[in-house]
């Protein structure tokens, strides 16, 4: 079987539970036999090196990749997301709907990545693999999808930025341990904070 993925578009899903991207695949077979179905696997990767970045966006991304001196050594591919789908019978061709989980927790690579980004593309690669089922001789025939099968995309960082707002307008996530979450709250309930946003501005300088 001679598969070959194209991502169309990528948008941010308005009514879903949790943050989510929505991929438009496209499938095509070029040996124009009746798929019956396809259980589809996605890791979608960013390929941070093929892009460049500006002053600002370096500095952000020292946590990541360190100084620019040791960007030849560290600004490497990296997993981001992985998800499934299951895809309807098709002849030929077809369109389906990939889902892509996000989350704005700054621990995750992927998100402290974008999160440094202010414009430009974010490059993604897109790896499948998965199982088809064809017609066959007692009925039907199950076939790997190709584990070379990819698609790349360069993801418009306003795109993402344009979910985050959505569903965190304004706001961001940080994960702290719990010892340093109680001496926060100790630090609030001393000085009568009302928020955090008011303690962890007392803490680090910044104007409210």
């Amino acid at each position: 079987m001679s598969l070959q993925f194209t991502v169309r578009d990528i948008v941010a899903e308005p009514h879903a539970v949790t943050p989510q991207l929505t991929a438009k695949l496209r499938i095509d077979d070029d040996a124009g036999r009746r798929v019956h179905a396809m259980v589809l696997r996605c890791q979608v990767r960013v390929e941070p090196q093929r892009r460049g970045y500006d002053e600002a966006e370096g500095e952000a991304l020292r946590g990541l990749f360190g100084g620019r001196e040791r960007w030849t050594d560290t600004v490497r591919p990296f997993p981001w997301l992985r998800c499934d789908t299951t895809v309807p019978g098709f002849a030929g061709s077809t369109e389906v709907d990939l889902g892509l989980p996000c989350t704005y927790d700054l621990d995750v690579v992927g998100s402290a990545y974008l999160h440094a980004l202010h414009a430009g593309p974010v490059p993604l690669s897109l790896l499948f693999s998965g199982t088809v089922f064809v017609p066959g001789a007692t009925g039907f025939s199950v076939e790997p999808v190709p584990w070379d099968q990819t698609a790349s995309y360069d993801l418009p960082v306003r795109v993402w930025r344009q979910m985050i707002e959505q569903y965190f307008p304004g706001t961001g996530w940080i994960r702290l341990d719990r010892e340093v979450l109680d001496a926060l709250a100790a630090v609030r309930a001393r000085h009568g904070h009302v928020s955090w946003d008011e303690t962890l501005r007392s803490l680090i300088g910044v104007p409210a």
